[in-house]
């Protein structure tokens, strides 16, 4: 969740620094920005590292566009390129790269986005029922809100939001959508908070953000392009380099430390007396757990509070990529 443009630093960024900076502090060093946003990562880390080249890649046409200007200053060092981060291994492979000494991903919606109204992405105002990351996409909110049935939108939020009042909702919205079509966030917004019994409102947080969450992710095909992405961008880590996570709600979180954890373990059959060395980990874990942003941050940029952050280095080439540097 890149905040550069609002004012903000990036989530968690002397963090993000700190752990990426042995990878990709030699000279040649490669980093990929699978999700660009603004650039507040990926400027602070080529201003750190005068030998560090770039490659951001973001779906969003304006992210790139206003990235653009962000990292003139070192636009000799930079490749930007507009593309869902699942296509890692194409932005690669036409640079001409097999590995890289660096991955960041800073999942979500970027803090630009909710705060362009016209985007469709913040129920705190009303706009246009949109979501999409890349305008030039079909699929819309108000698309899914109104011609989805009520047992696959109910689905989209129970699995996607984590809603466990995703069928009330559901059928709420298609009750609502048959007097008129549902085409404004505000509208929706009040459609849900009426949906969800009372108590369940008083705690928790804004009880629409799970609704919200559910219909991007739907809109954008967020967590299965993250499915394909993860192990992309693993094979692509060079032996030493290091790659880096930014998830902001567990169903992110989850799938990045699944995708960690089984390139860190030791494969090595039961009952061998001794660790065999095509199955010792390919990766070893730079976080112990997910790292959250320290109370100050949080209190500077509120977005900031649901960051889990997780890092990894390769230790080892395997049959699956992982070049030597």
């Amino acid at each position: 969740m890149q905040t550069a443009a609002t004012g903000h630093a990036p989530v968690m960024r002397d963090r993000v620094l700190e752990l990426l900076a042995p990878a990709v502090s030699a000279p040649g060093a490669v980093l990929v920005d699978a999700t660009l946003g603004r650039a507040g990562h990926a400027s602070a880390l080529l201003a750190a590292h005068p030998g560090l080249s770039l490659i951001g890649i973001d779906t969003d046409a304006t992210a790139i566009r206003e990235s653009r200007q962000v990292l003139r200053p070192f636009a000799q060092r930079v490749t930007l390129v507009q593309a869902v981060y699942d296509e890692l291994a194409q932005v690669l492979a036409a640079a001409g790269l097999t590995s890289v000494q660096g991955v960041l991903f800073d999942l979500g919606v970027s803090s630009p986005q909710l705060d362009d109204r016209g985007r469709g992405f913040a129920y705190a105002q009303d706009a246009p029922l949109d979501m999409r990351m890349n305008q030039a996409g079909q699929l819309t909110a108000a698309e899914v809100v109104n011609t989805y049935p009520a047992e696959r939108l109910a689905r989209v939020l129970r699995e996607y939001g984590e809603e466990r009042f995703a069928r009330r909702i559901a059928d709420a919205v298609v009750r609502e959508r048959t007097r008129a079509p549902l085409t404004s966030t505000g509208r929706l917004a009040e459609i849900v908070k009426e949906s969800i019994p009372a108590p369940a409102r008083r705690s928790g947080g804004n009880p629409v953000k799970r609704t919200f969450q559910a219909l991007r992710i739907e809109v954008n095909g967020e967590l299965d392009a993250l499915r394909r992405a993860l192990p992309a961008a693993l094979d692509a880590v060079a032996v030493g380099g290091r790659i880096v996570t930014l998830a902001y709600h567990s169903l992110e979180d989850r799938m990045v430390k699944r995708a960690l954890v089984a390139r860190s373990a030791d494969t090595t059959p039961r009952g061998l007396p001794v660790s065999l060395a095509e199955s010792r980990p390919v990766f070893r874990l730079l976080t112990r757990g997910a790292e959250r942003p320290c109370s100050d941050e949080v209190a500077a940029n509120p977005r900031a509070a649901s960051a889990r952050l997780r890092a990894a280095e390769r230790t080892r080439a395997d049959k699956e990529g992982g070049a030597t540097r």
